[in-house]
């Protein structure tokens, strides 16, 4: 009975004499080892050995299951070591020849140039703010002077979730939520997407815009030319010229668009800028007192202005682009110039 112990270790050792390779070594295993091998086998058979013959033959057993890990353990480390050097022999790597240069991704244009503006109002003393995409139309339009039936509503060319939900056309509606909220002295911007039924090489449904404002006593349009005026210069030149057109906008009263000297011909004519030597870059004023009503501030006691310029338009004029769809046809010889 405990000689075919000593068989099956004498048969092991021939056989793991000719395993050259990790594959027969693991047949090897299996074959001994595994869950229907040799000493698998034995190990169930104990059962059937006499109670008196069974403890001196299960250790035997036992010491054979060990002497067979420990050799297959010794043989597969021996055969993935050589394996390696084969390899290392076989593929040597020359570490001199140069590597192959991976490019880096950076930034889209329209979110450096988003990144380069809020830089410029943060060091104003202007603190950031966000709001939702999807807003109620009591914050896109009714808080900000435009109720129902407004014929401004017609200039925003809205996209209706339904009667009383649309994706925001402004981020001006984060100037109602925010004052809302919060009591004056207040210095916001407030950047994000909004959304417009409208596309030509202007206009995409989806663009970037950031408003802007400051509410506290005493503030006038002279303060809001200031503050623009450092804006202009910081991101377009020292000597970009500025002016403020009059207009109208609903939460704004006076209003004005905001033009700067053309960055192309530098202010003195050209197909740009249609020979008048200015580009319009963005709109402003003073916060209607309407608004200072509907957000629940006293228009007597409080003034304001409100500004908000698209960001594609600002990179539009800083980069020379003529058409705003190439920002988001993905187009990589375009991206890389920027």
């Amino acid at each position: 009975m405990f000689n075919d112990i000593d068989s099956i270790k004498n048969l092991f050792r021939e056989e793991i004499e000719k395993a050259d390779n990790l594959k027969y070594l693991q047949e090897l295993k299996i074959k001994y080892l595994g869950k229907k091998g040799v000493i698998t086998g034995k190990i169930k058979s104990l059962g059937t050995i006499p109670p008196n013959e069974r403890r001196e033959y299960g250790q035997q057993v036992n010491d054979a299951k060990k002497y067979i890990e420990e050799i297959i353990d010794v043989h597969e480390k021996a055969l993935r070591t050589s394996e390696l050097n084969k390899t290392l022999q076989t593929q040597r790597i020359d570490v001199t020849v140069p590597g192959h240069y991976t490019p880096a991704g950076h930034l889209h244009p329209t979110t450096q140039v988003l990144n380069e503006i809020i830089r410029v109002f943060t060091s104003l003393g202007f603190h950031v703010e966000q709001g939702p995409e999807v807003e109620l139309d009591f914050y896109n339009f009714e808080a900000l002077n435009m109720p129902k039936d407004h014929p401004a509503r017609d200039m925003q060319d809205t996209f209706y979730i339904s009667d009383d939900v649309v994706l925001r056309t402004h981020t001006s509606s984060v100037q109602v939520r925010v004052m809302e909220n919060n009591s004056p002295p207040l210095r916001v911007i407030a950047p994000g997407k909004v959304y417009r039924c409208d596309a030509d090489v202007t206009h995409i449904p989806m663009f970037h815009q950031l408003e802007g404002f400051m509410v506290d006593k005493h503030i006038t349009m002279g303060d809001l030319k200031g503050v623009l005026q450092v804006f202009i210069h910081m991101v377009f030149g020292p000597a970009t010229k500025l002016r403020l057109r009059p207009s109208f906008f609903p939460f704004t009263e006076p209003s004005a668009e905001i033009d700067i000297s053309c960055v192309i011909c530098k202010g003195s004519g050209c197909s740009v800028c249609k020979n008048t030597g200015w580009l319009e870059i963005l709109g402003a004023g003073m916060i209607n007192p309407r608004v200072f009503e509907m957000a629940g501030y006293d228009p007597e006691f409080y003034t304001g202005f409100a500004f908000g310029m698209g960001i594609e338009r600002v990179a539009m004029l800083k980069y020379g682009i003529d058409d705003i769809r190439l920002f988001y046809e993905n187009d990589k010889k375009f991206l890389e110039q920027f």
